[in-house]
């Protein structure tokens, strides 16, 4: 598998570098700014903070995001998905669990089955079949895809189960986000006014220190090292997907964004950029929206801004 998210990163720099020089609100004057970087969830992840405990906090937050990669990473096979997927069943699951499945569950039925987090049967067959050369035959992709189906997922607060064998959750194209909206949340509740967060996707809590949006640069996903447009955000998300971020083949034609209701790669769109008051919205929505026609983006997106790039 080729460059994961390689053309979808937004070009968080352009916001960063406003902070430096300026104050989060409790901050000195003067007070430098601190940025980690890092990862989690399997990208790239960084937070910059202007704050006179801004080493602490941010220590406070790599804890917070280690603790979360032990409920959803699917690259931990401790974790209590992998659990989940190995098993068929969590008992007593973890409250970020539920209250994402929750979110899960809205996304689907808003975005008509585009958004289905049950995926991962065939994911797995797209990136075993082109690591040795090869493309699913229209079989096996049945086979996979009758394995899938958020309908099967029964979660609540005792228990969550799969109705079906063989079924297996992904969360990667909407738990970056969730993550990134609580580590913003905890460092809010800190008394932090002004940050960016990036933990796959980008929340832009308060303001520059001259009182505008932060200036976030969208990756041109023909150049993705390029911005292509920038937008000015204040207390809000962004998330952007492409179906060629993540490709399984090394000729890069095969994006990792699949139909769950055909079982074949996206294609409507090369880019899908999606702002929300919250990162988790925000991600799942662009990745269901890769799949989709624009009237019915349209109307499942009221109220949020939406870039659509063909």
């Amino acid at each position: 598998m080729i460059g994961r998210r390689r053309f979808v990163s937004i070009a968080a720099g352009a916001g960063l570098s406003a902070l430096i020089g300026g104050n989060a609100k409790g901050a000195p004057s003067g007070t430098p700014l601190y940025r980690w970087k890092g990862v989690a969830m399997g990208a790239a992840a960084s937070i910059a903070i202007a704050h006179e405990n801004a080493a602490a906090l941010v220590e406070r937050a790599q804890a917070e995001i280690s603790r979360l990669e032990a409920i959803f990473s699917l690259y931990r096979t401790d974790s209590a998905l992998s659990r989940l997927n190995a098993k068929g069943r969590l008992a007593a699951p973890p409250p970020e669990m539920i209250e994402l499945f929750a979110l899960c569950d809205a996304l689907h039925a808003l975005t008509g089955g585009a958004f289905d987090p049950t995926i991962q049967p065939l994911w797995k067959l797209y990136a075993e079949s082109l690591a040795v050369g090869t493309s699913p035959s229209d079989r096996e992709i049945e086979q996979a895809l009758a394995k899938t189906g958020w309908r099967h997922v029964v979660a609540d607060s005792n228990e969550v189960a799969f109705t079906t064998p063989s079924l297996a959750v992904t969360l990667n194209g909407i738990a970056q986000g969730y993550i990134s909206d609580k580590i913003a949340a905890l460092l809010r509740s800190e008394g932090v006014s002004n940050v960016l967060v990036d933990i796959g996707e980008i929340v832009a809590l308060g303001h520059q220190p001259d009182g505008t949006g932060w200036r976030i640069g969208i990756a041109d996903p023909s150049n993705p090292g390029r911005a292509r447009t920038y937008r000015r955000l204040a207390n809000s998300a962004i998330a952007t997907s492409a179906p060629l971020g993540t490709v399984f083949d090394t000729e890069g034609s095969v994006g990792h964004i699949l139909d769950p209701r055909t079982g074949r790669p996206a294609g409507r769109w090369r880019q899908v950029s999606v702002i929300a008051p919250a990162a988790a919205r925000a991600d799942g929505l662009s990745t269901a929206f890769c799949l989709m026609e624009e009237p019915d983006i349209r109307r499942a997106a009221r109220g949020l801004q939406v870039e659509l790039v063909r």
